[in-house]
């Protein structure tokens, strides 16, 4: 598991181009047959890719974590980005399809990931954050998700946001995760750009082509810098930090959260006039 420490805002003023994409860019999440996991010490979440191909996958607990299992102490999420899959959560079978989400107790003991079909596997996109409280493992489709439409065509921010993991939806104790899929031309996310002091954010962009890029702005709104994301790449967005950007083309997101509040709509807007 990776570690990635807290970067105060008056030192990201100062990173060069490498320095931001070693800090907060997170690359390779879908080696097949492998897993790969950081731990961000911004509120302790732990971003995820496994993609099981020929072998199951199994996520057990260790030293970064300080657990006997993964879930002793932590929630968790998945949204499968791949061809059909299968999570068993201590001997309980979950079968995800492509853009299927599952939500993991807290407790669960045995967690293994596997693919229905090698030649079509599944990629299981996963999140999880600290958790005092157990709430049931649940299996989230994309027709189960709250659904909210945002932005307008003028504005090429035309979207629907898809909240699979969300208190209209489910309870957990903090972790909150959707995704979000542009409507006609549109390219522009997340914008009027926001923060929020009371949570993290990790996007996860995907569905890009090979040439397709997407600028993902962040830094303080008066500090902006961007980092260059391309297909299947993650980025980790402290709550001092505006998390917004805008494509070549066509693309698609996870957005997931975790802090102190749940509340969707809890975001700190900025006036347009006054981002540098």
């Amino acid at each position: 598991m990776e570690i990635r420490h807290p970067i105060h805002p008056e030192h990201g003023k100062i990173l060069n181009t490498s320095s931001l994409r070693k800090e907060f860019l997170i690359d390779d999440l879908f080696e097949k047959d492998k897993l790969k996991l950081v731990y961000s010490h911004i509120d302790r979440i732990i971003i995820g890719g496994l993609n099981p191909v020929h072998n199951p996958l199994r996520l057990e607990g260790g030293k970064e974590t300080a657990s006997e299992f993964f879930f002793e102490r932590r929630e968790g999420g998945v949204i499968n980005i791949g061809g059909n899959g299968r999570i068993t959560l201590d001997g309980e079978t979950y079968t995800l399809g492509n853009l299927d989400g599952l939500y993991i107790s807290r407790g669960t003991k045995d967690i293994i990931f596997s693919s229905e079909n090698p030649a079509a596997p599944a990629k299981f996109y996963f999140l999880s954050g600290p958790a005092h409280k157990t709430y049931p493992s649940r299996i989230i489709t994309l027709d189960e998700a709250a659904r909210v439409e945002r932005g307008t065509e003028q504005s090429c921010n035309k979207r629907i946001i898809y909240q699979f993991i969300h208190p209209d939806v489910l309870d957990t104790c903090q972790l909150s995760m959707g995704l979000v899929r542009f409507q006609g031309n549109s390219v522009w996310n997340t914008m009027p750009a926001h923060t929020h002091e009371r949570r993290m954010e990790v996007y996860f962009y995907f569905d890009m082509a090979n040439d397709t890029v997407v600028f993902h702005l962040m830094g303080e709104p008066t500090e902006t810098r961007h980092i260059v994301m391309r297909n299947e790449q993650a980025v980790i967005s402290p709550s001092w930090s505006i998390h917004s950007g805008v494509g070549t083309n066509n693309y698609s997101f996870i957005w997931g959260m975790v802090g102190e509040n749940q509340v969707f709509d809890d975001m700190d807007w900025i006036d347009m006039k006054k981002i540098l």
